[in-house]
C-alpha cells in the first residue's frame, strides 16, 4: 500500500459516510477501506486506456476536477498532488487541503516526465501545456488552508503558491514490521524505478565495494538498471506488503539516494530496527536522525553530494559505527510517526479549524 493511500484510510475512517470524489478509479486498486466508499470519478474515468496511461490525459485534468459538484457539503477535504486542490467548492464551505506536494509534472520533476527519456512529440507539445498548466496551478491555490506532508513540502508550497502551510506527517503502519537479531545480509532498496529515485547510484555504489544489494520495486528504469548491476545485485521486482517487511528486517541498510519528498522508506526500515543510509536531503531530514548529531540515537548516515562516491563513502562509514545503530532507538523513532499518531493530529488539526470556521460564520 503506498503512504498516499494509508493518508486516504484515515481521512475515510474519520469521515466513514462521506463519499469520495477522484479523477480516476481502478477497483480492486485500493484496500477495502477505501473500496467500501461511494466513490465518484470524473469523465477521465471513461477515457481509452486511462488506467495505465492518464498522465497522457493531464491537460484535461483542470476540466475533470471542475465538474463535480459538491452543492451540500460544508466541509471539504482534498488529499492533492496534482489537481484536487481546484475542486469547485460551495461557497459556504471550508475547503481544507493535504498536500503531497504542488504538481510534479510542470515544477519540480518536469524534466523526469518530459524533457529527454520522453518522444519527439511530447517534448514538442508538452512546453506550452506545461506553462498553461503551472498557471493554472498557481490560479486554483485558493483553499481555506494547506496541510503540507513535510517542511521540505510546505517549503514549496510557499515557494510556488505563496502561501503558508501546516505540517501533519503521513503515517507508517509500526506493527507490521518486525525487528529481528543479527548484523543483516545486504543492502536494500525499495523503490519505483524512475530516474528520479538514482537508483543507479546504488547499483554503482554495490558494484565498486562489492557489496550484496537487493533491489524491490518495478518502473521504466528497470532494464537499463539490471544491465547496469554486477553480480552482486539483484532485483526482486514487485513485493507484497509482507515480503518487503521481512527484507526490511533482515537488511543490513536502506540505500536511499533520492531526494524525496517526504520519505516512507527510511521509517519503515527503522521501524524493522534497521537504518539508512540517505541523501541529505529532502523530507528524510526531518524523520532521520544523522550519525553524530546532538537530537538523539542515529537512524541514519546522511552524505551530501547525489553521486555514487558520497554513497560509497557513507557505507563505508555505516559499516564502522554499524554497531551505534540500536534496533529498540530505531523503532522508537518510527513509533514517534505511527499512525494512531497521525489519526490523532489530523482530528485535532480538522477539528480546530472546522470550529475556527463555524465562529467566523456565525458572527
Amino acid at each position: 500500500m503506498r503512504g498516499g493511500e494509508r493518508c486516504l484510510e484515515v481521512f475515510c475512517e474519520l469521515f466513514p459516510e462521506a463519499p469520495l470524489y477522484t479523477l480516476l478509479h481502478v477497483p480492486g486498486s485500493v484496500s477495502a477501506v477505501i473500496e467500501r466508499r461511494r466513490i465518484v470519478t470524473s469523465f477521465v474515468q471513461r477515457l481509452p486506456a486511462a488506467a495505465t496511461r492518464y498522465r497522457h490525459y493531464l491537460p484535461l485534468f483542470p476540466a475533470a476536477i471542475r465538474m463535480f459538484d459538491l452543492r451540500g457539503f460544508d466541509l471539504v477535504l482534498s488529499l492533492s498532488h496534482c489537481a484536487a486542490k481546484a475542486v469547485r467548492r460551495p461557497p459556504s464551505a471550508l475547503h481544507l487541503s493535504y498536500c503531497f506536494s504542488p504538481m510534479r509534472y510542470v515544477w519540480d520533476l518536469y524534466d523526469d516526465y518530459f524533457g529527454a527519456r520522453a518522444g519527439v512529440v511530447v517534448r514538442t507539445l508538452m512546453p506550452p501545456v506545461a506553462a498553461a498548466l503551472r498557471a493554472w496551478d498557481k490560479r486554483t491555490d485558493r483553499v481555506d488552508g494547506f496541510v503540507a506532508i513535510s517542511q521540505h513540502i510546505a517549503d514549496r508550497i510557499r515557494r510556488v503558491y505563496g502561501r503558508d502551510a501546516d505540517v501533519i506527517h503521513p503515517p507508517i503502519e509500526v506493527a507490521r514490521f518486525r525487528p529481528v537479531s543479527g548484523p543483516g545480509e545486504y543492502y536494500l532498496v525499495v523503490s519505483a524505478l524512475v530516474p528520479y529515485k538514482r537508483v543507479d547510484l546504488a547499483v554503482a555504489a554495490a558494484n565498486r565495494l562489492r557489496r550484496r544489494l537487493v533491489v524491490v520495486g518495478t518502473g521504466p528504469e528497470e532494464a537499463r538498471l539490471r544491465a547496469a548491476g554486477g553480480p552482486t545485485v539483484e532485483f526482486l521486482g514487485w513485493r507484497s506488503d509482507a515480503e518487503v517487511a521481512d527484507l526490511y528486517a533482515r537488511c543490513r541498510a536502506v540505500l536511499f539516494p533520492a531526494v524525496e519528498d517526504y520519505g516512507i522508506v527510511p521509517l519503515e526500515a527503522a521501524a524493522a530496527g534497521r537504518p539508512t543510509i540517505a541523501l541529505a536531503r529532502g523530507g528524510v531530514l526531518e524523520t532521520m536522525v544523522g550519525l553524530g548529531r546532538a537530537e538523539g540515537p542515529p537512524t541514519a548516515v546522511f552524505f551530501d553530494d547525489q553521486t555514487a562516491e558520497a554513497l560509497v563513502s557513507a557505507m563505508l562509514a555505516f559499516e564502522v559505527a554499524a554497531a551505534r545503530f540500536a534496533p529498540a532507538a530505531l523503532r522508537a523513532r518510527a513509533e514517534q510517526f505511527d499512525r494512531p499518531v497521525f489519526t490523532q493530529r489530523l482530528r485535532d488539526y480538522l477539528d480546530r479549524r472546522y470550529a475556527e470556521f463555524r465562529a467566523r460564520r456565525s458572527c
